[in-house]
């Protein structure tokens, strides 16, 4: 049986680092971050680029799903609405699969503290800041597992996320 390991967070949290990490631990894993479906310049949030990025996103796990050489899919992605969530799973052939959804959170200092390190090291722009703090409350109301990864390594929330079962109510 495959896995899909679907993980959301704020920008800054540590989805992309803790899934490269989980791509090692895990047998036969393939990753997907949601932003390499929509890296453009300049970025521009259009009705017409929503759907193509979640377009894109779907034919991608799809496809990942189908291949034989892949048993566990990892996904990331700033998914801090449930529509986000269901439009991507409700596209997803899902037959003998499982899939444990998962979000990562941390305290509003310690989201802060990862991005200023961001910023200053010009890996983020300064605009990151308020848009992703702005955002960390929306995972509270999601039906899925929260991870608070505020005092944890990277590695250590892999294990986390390696040990959860799969929760969430969504489609």
């Amino acid at each position: 049986m495959k896995t899909l390991y679907l993980i959301g967070g704020a920008m800054g949290v540590g989805k992309t680092t803790v899934c490269q990490i989980l791509k090692k631990k895990l047998d036969r894993a393939v990753f997907l971050d949601g932003d390499w479906c929509w890296d453009a310049d300049p970025f521009q949030v259009t009705t017409e680029t929503k759907a193509m990025v979640l377009d894109n996103i779907c034919h991608v796990l799809n496809n990942f799903l189908r291949c034989s050489a892949y048993e566990n899919i990892l996904f990331c992605w700033v998914l801090h609405e449930p529509e986000i969530w269901n439009a991507i799973l409700s596209r997803l052939d899902r037959r003998g699969c499982q899939v444990k959804k998962a979000a990562l959170v941390c305290r509003p200092e310690a989201l802060r503290r990862r991005l200023e390190q961001d910023i200053r090291a010009g890996i983020r722009q300064a605009d990151v800041l308020e848009r992703s703090l702005s955002r960390l409350a929306c995972y509270g109301r999601l039906p899925v597992q929260r991870l608070d990864v505020s005092d944890q390594s990277p590695e250590e929330t892999a294990e986390r996320i390696l040990l959860m079962e799969g929760v969430g109510n969504f489609t």
